[in-house]
């Protein structure tokens, strides 16, 4: 299997599992809930900035406006 095939496969992961855990964390409607939780979802989004899966400012975007939703 060719490298570049290999990091496909790997960023499609990672990127999936991202989406499904913002998906799962804006599902979330209590705040107390959300606010446990977000610290796990931030640490996921800040890996894929770092792996190269989305972009540093995509990741602080991303991080503020899914903060809002546990004040």
């Amino acid at each position: 299997m060719r490298q570049n095939e290999k990091r496909r496969m790997m960023n499609k992961k990672h990127r999936s599992l991202l989406r499904k855990a913002i998906k799962g964390f804006k599902a979330i409607e209590d705040s107390a809930v959300a606010k446990e939780s977000f610290s796990a979802l931030a640490s996921r989004v800040d890996k894929s900035a770092k792996m190269g899966i989305i972009h540093h400012r995509t990741a602080a975007r991303i991080k503020s406006r899914l903060s809002r939703q546990t004040l």
